[in-house]
């Protein structure tokens, strides 16, 4: 079975026996499942966890360009396994996948890569740090914590972009200090983020180059079973505001009960603060049609706590990622009580 057969067949289940987005929400049996409290060890947890089923390498920057317009980027490295041990000695039971997109006000470019484990196509080191698939490379650069730098690149055929990252701030833990529950039911995974990059480099489309600025988000995180099994996909916000606070959060759809959200509060000096269920809202207030879909490109975003009432706005609203699991994901705009730009990810759809 080739890498992208595998794929499917772990990840794309049919829907008579789906379970949970993607099947995210399926039994777990063999494999690692995330521990509260959690304990992380750097450069370590930087890598690879094979114990583990589901685990990703995820990181958008929102970009201005030289050319005055506004762009985005996102590069994300998934590794999953099929088995709890080694299957053969060709590794097939961890399974890569690359995706990576650009978004421009009036276009956006998608780009996706398969690998077999045990081949050396892909995988992540740790000292020094490298995340890669094919050509594609998340490459450490020095600094205290191994991703406080970074050199980003991707290529396809109609795009790429290759751009440093420079962290100003410390890692972020969700949750309970990096334990982040997903549901009622107490599904979890373990959860950080660097959402502190300046970036600088350039992108290049078919006509020419364009030298970029802006700012950069990381999400690390790996489970076993993050989702419940009625949970049918998400609705994820990274968000930073021009003041220098920053949100994460995100809303579970359950087509059983409520929806599940919750969030970090990240002042500017990096201290957070976890957001329980129910506390911040968000609430889809316009739709797209986009790949014969309905998809929610506009939002209004509530966190009473911190007089946070906001919307944000899909910068391109067919910012739809044709992948193998396909999905929106896109850079926004915010405005109201707070101003700035952020990232807004949903599944499900």
């Amino acid at each position: 079975m080739n890498a992208k057969a595998l794929f499917l067949a772990l990840f794309l289940p049919s829907a008579a026996t789906a379970q949970g987005f993607a099947g995210l929400g399926t039994e777990a049996t063999g494999f690692a499942i995330p521990q509260n409290p959690p304990s992380f060890s750097f450069p370590a947890d930087h890598g690879a966890h094979e114990s583990y089923r589901i685990e990703w390498w995820y990181l958008t920057a929102t970009l201005q360009g030289a050319d005055g317009r506004d762009y985005g980027i996102q590069w994300t490295l998934f590794r999953t396994a099929s088995a709890p041990e080694p299957a053969s000695l060709w590794g097939t039971e961890q399974i890569w996948m690359g995706h990576a997109g650009l978004t421009a006000p009036d276009a956006h470019f998608v780009a996706e890569r398969l690998a077999r484990g045990g081949t050396g196509q892909a995988g992540v080191s740790t000292a020094p740090f490298a995340a890669w698939i094919d050509d594609w490379a998340m490459t450490g650069e020095g600094g205290e914590d191994a991703l406080d730098a970074l050199r980003l690149t991707a290529r396809a055929s109609d795009f790429s972009y290759d751009l440093a990252l420079s962290a100003t701030g410390p890692l972020v833990f969700h949750g309970q200090d990096g334990y982040s529950v997903k549901s009622p039911e107490g599904q979890a995974s373990y959860y950080y983020s660097q959402p502190f990059y300046d970036v600088s480099g350039t992108i290049a489309l078919l006509d020419g180059e364009i030298a970029v600025t802006g700012q950069g988000w990381l999400d690390r995180e790996w489970s076993s079973q993050p989702l419940s099994d009625t949970q049918d996909g998400w609705d994820w916000i990274s968000l930073t505001f021009d003041d220098g606070a920053r949100l994460m959060g995100f809303r579970l759809r359950d087509r059983a009960g409520p929806d599940f959200t919750s969030g970090t509060w990240i002042e500017p000096d990096g201290t957070s603060t976890a957001i329980p269920d129910g506390v911040l809202t968000l609430t889809p207030i316009a739709t797209h049609a986009v790949a014969g879909r309905e998809v929610p490109t506009r939002w209004q975003i509530e966190l009473p706590s911190r007089d946070l009432s906001v919307e944000i706005d899909a910068l391109n609203p067919d910012a739809w990622m044709a992948t193998s699991f396909p999905y929106w994901e896109g850079p926004v705009g915010i405005s109201g009580s707070h101003q700035g730009r952020g990232y807004l990810e949903m599944t499900g759809y």
